[in-house]
């Protein structure tokens, strides 16, 4: 089968597609996809080059993010409530190939709504979104909420989120593009552009002077953000996107006082009950048309990996950016 391999740690640009991969054989608790859409994450360009904390093994297939279908000579666990040829999506290690082996406890339903395409970046994105606004931040209608790298795949899915929850929302980012994309797919209230001097300002004047009640931030932005940040405000500490992890003055918390939260979806493991929540409540949403994953508009075929991890390596993508590694002519033809 085809897969890209990772036989040496290097960068991606320098490692190319396998057409002679084993095909994997899961172990207890795992089941067997063919895999018809991958996701693209910054990780996967650490991983490649062993600079991302989980280490598989050399030589392994890339990848975590995915979407397609319980292959046919997928073993079937006791109590599994899947059978083959049914959608899935989730999340393993070696998305990029044509069949991945996954635990049946990171494999969920595909709505029937969702291509392959916006299923591969659900698994990690859209619960991490919800969770912070919903279980973190404790949001509630009629808030100003504030989301940064509003057009990335978190920040994205957060504008939309912020939206249907009744928020008034001021999607940030650091270009005039950027920006539109958030608008677009997004349906952001309002455009701040933090790569301008003295950005706060315009938080302030957008929300009276009172500052956002709600700071929802995957970049690294959070001390910046206690300038905009009102009274009992709470800010989401979700990532570092901008490189360098914050050290955060305490006193500001304290006068403000402001709430500080982190979210790890990752972590949420031991929170079935949570975890369960969360997704009940996602698909809902999906399924009534209240929210719609966003896919960056060029979706590359496996062969053309690399150029997908390039762009977003670079920043010049937005929402997910995906991988087409199987055609499905049955759904795609009912879509």
């Amino acid at each position: 089968m085809r897969g890209f391999q990772v036989k040496e740690l290097a960068h991606h640009s320098k490692i190319e597609l396998a057409y002679d991969v084993p095909e994997p054989e899961p172990k207890d608790g795992e089941i067997l996809i063919d895999v018809y859409s991958g996701a693209l994450n910054f990780f996967d360009i650490l991983q490649a080059q062993g600079k991302y904390q989980i280490k598989p093994l050399l030589p392994f297939i890339l990848g975590t993010e995915f979407a397609g279908r319980v292959a046919q000579n997928s073993p079937i666990p006791l109590g599994c409530p899947f059978k083959p040829g049914d959608r899935v999506f989730g999340a393993g290690q070696g998305a990029f190939a044509d069949k991945m082996a996954a635990k049946l406890d990171s494999v969920l339903p595909l709505p029937d709504e969702l291509t392959y395409e916006q299923g591969a970046g659900l698994y990690v994105t859209w619960p991490t979104s919800y969770e912070g606004l919903v279980g973190r931040a404790q949001m509630k209608p009629g808030e100003w909420v504030m989301i940064t790298a509003a057009a990335g795949g978190v920040g994205i899915a957060a504008v939309q989120l912020a939206k249907v929850l009744g928020g008034k929302v001021i999607a940030a980012a650091g270009s005039q593009e950027k920006l539109e994309i958030a608008k677009r797919y997004g349906g952001a209230d309002y455009l701040v552009d933090y790569s301008k001097p003295e950005w706060q300002k315009e938080v302030m004047k957008i929300t009276n002077g009172t500052g956002v009640d709600v700071v929802f931030d995957p970049v690294g932005l959070i001390q910046s953000s206690f300038k905009c940040l009102a009274w009992r405000g709470r800010a989401v500490v979700v990532g570092f996107a901008a490189g360098s992890i914050e050290k955060l003055p305490s006193n500001l918390i304290l006068l403000k006082n402001i709430s500080v939260v982190g979210l790890h979806w990752g972590a949420y493991l031991h929170e079935k009950k949570q975890i369960d929540v969360v997704w009940k409540a996602l698909f809902h949403l999906f399924s009534s048309g209240k929210a719609t994953p966003v896919v960056y508009s060029e979706i590359y075929p496996l062969e053309r990996l690399s150029h997908g991890l390039a762009a977003l390596e670079h920043r010049k993508t937005y929402g997910k950016v995906v991988v087409t590694i199987k055609k499905d002519d049955k759904i795609a033809a009912k879509l």
